[in-house]
């Protein structure tokens, strides 16, 4: 699907919308008995993982730090303020996500196989997975490594700390491991970090690739359910079997159970299917989740998720003024995207956040995400009436989302180079890490000091 220019008038449906998507997913949590809805057999029921930790959590979205379920989308630019970046560390290996702490402690994920804790002003390793793929290891010269040369997307990826650390002193991590010669999957575990960081395993055995399309982005959600976002492994019909985990989004306890409420798919894990490549996950105060997902070249995507919604992919992609469109059947089976690129324009879009802090606040209120191959952050406004005349692309097609219209501005362009992900600290600061080392930076990247974590400022 492809940006339009102009908007015309569409039926705003969003607080109805939200009331009917919470009683339906409600009602979901009624699947029962021996099959799902089409007559197939469901999944069996995941076992809780063995642990004498008490991973138990509530679920009160009200207890939220960021729920606000009136909140108004910005009316101006976020090109209109002064915004720069400080860098805060440098000379990391390949920085893939970052995870704050309630106390302000900071955990960094490096792919090379590698999990650090920065605390006053001191980096340490805490965690190095032993079964991390082999070929993401330390970069003492990438120039002599084919694989860091051609890049990849295997190796230590998503974390996420548990709810209730450090009383619950567990931090969640999804890795790429070799399952046999040539044959790749990846894994969600957790550590203890109180006990010799032991390891627990999760979910053993998710598609995936040694090169691509791997996913995954780790994120407890407002509900504290874990979200983990899973790509197609490069395996065509991954995405639309609901009984297999890759491309999907997935929805579990902190135990790995799947909740009580289901979408009532073939595996009651998976959120919603028919996904590439997602490697965002965060919400609209409101609640509403929302990915951003690789497309094929061009057409990346941004998507508010619907319990149970399929996106389509690899049967449907792009809009009317792509050649293909006209061969997909299937159009009115999937969930529009709030933003498609279009066939012309890729911004390999990773992770992000909805970025509800005071200190840059220009950025308020707005979905701030990392771009690879762009070299920029990607900042779109989301809207559920006419958007503002505020420049950038407009995302506002009739075969776009229903509901909502977006808005998208560039950032940082060629400034920092791959920004693989973005975060919103305690005290709502904004943080961005880069992955200049992974063989694939342009221009004048890598520079000495990357990888880099920055915190962007406005003056």
């Amino acid at each position: 699907m492809s940006p339009s220019s102009s908007s015309g008038p569409r039926l705003r449906r969003r607080r109805f919308l939200l009331a009917v998507g919470a009683a339906a997913t409600a009602g979901a949590g009624c699947v029962s008995g021996d099959q799902n809805g089409d007559g197939s057999t469901p999944s069996p029921e995941p076992e809780p993982v063995d642990s004498e930790l008490d991973l138990s959590v509530e679920h009160d979205i009200e207890s939220w730090d960021r729920y606000d379920p009136g909140w108004e989308p910005p009316r101006t630019s976020p090109l209109d303020a002064e915004l720069g970046t400080e860098t805060v560390i440098e000379n990391l290996e390949v920085g893939w996500d970052i995870e704050f702490a309630a106390n302000g402690d900071l955990f960094i994920s490096e792919r090379v196989g590698r999990i650090s804790r920065y605390a006053s002003g001191d980096l340490e390793a805490v965690v190095s997975p032993e079964d991390v793929i082999d070929h993401a290891a330390s970069i003492d010269d990438p120039e002599e490594n084919d694989w860091w040369a051609g890049g990849s997307e295997g190796g230590l990826l998503g974390i996420a700390l548990h709810p209730n650390y450090p009383d619950v002193p567990v931090l969640y991590a999804f890795y790429t491991y070799e399952a046999g010669p040539e044959e790749y999957r990846n894994r969600l575990v957790f550590y203890d970090l109180d006990t010799d960081n032991e390891e627990t395993v999760v979910i053993d055995d998710i598609p995936g690739h040694e090169v691509i399309h791997n996913g995954a982005r780790l994120a407890f959600g407002p509900r504290n359910y874990l979200w983990v976002t899973t790509g197609d492994a490069n395996v065509e019909d991954l995405p639309q079997d609901t009984e297999r985990l890759g491309g999907k989004v997935l929805r579990l306890n902190p135990d790995g159970t799947a909740p009580d409420e289901t979408p009532g798919l073939g595996d009651p894990r998976v959120y919603s299917y028919g996904h590439r490549n997602p490697q965002a996950v965060t919400w609209l105060p409101d609640g509403t989740p929302l990915v951003s997902e690789h497309g094929p070249g061009a057409r990346d995507e941004v998507q508010l998720l619907e319990a149970g919604g399929n996106y389509g992919w690899p049967t449907v992609r792009g809009g009317p003024d792509d050649e293909e469109w006209g061969s997909y059947p299937d159009h009115d089976d999937v969930v529009a995207p709030l933003v498609n690129t279009g066939a012309g324009t890729t911004w390999a879009p990773t992770g992000g956040v909805f970025y509800t802090g005071e200190a840059v606040p220009a950025l308020r209120n707005r979905f701030v995400s990392g771009g690879l191959i762009s070299q920029r952050l990607n900042v779109v406004s989301i809207y559920d009436d006419e958007p503002p005349d505020i420049g950038g692309t407009r995302y506002t097609d009739d075969w776009l989302h229903p509901t909502y219209d977006a808005v998208a501005h560039p950032l940082f362009e060629d400034e920092l180079g791959r920004i693989r992900h973005v975060e919103q600290a305690p005290d709502g600061a904004l943080y961005a890490i880069t992955s200049n080392r992974d063989g694939r930076a342009e221009g004048s990247f890598p520079t000495p000091e990357d990888d880099r974590l920055v915190r962007i400022v406005q003056a």
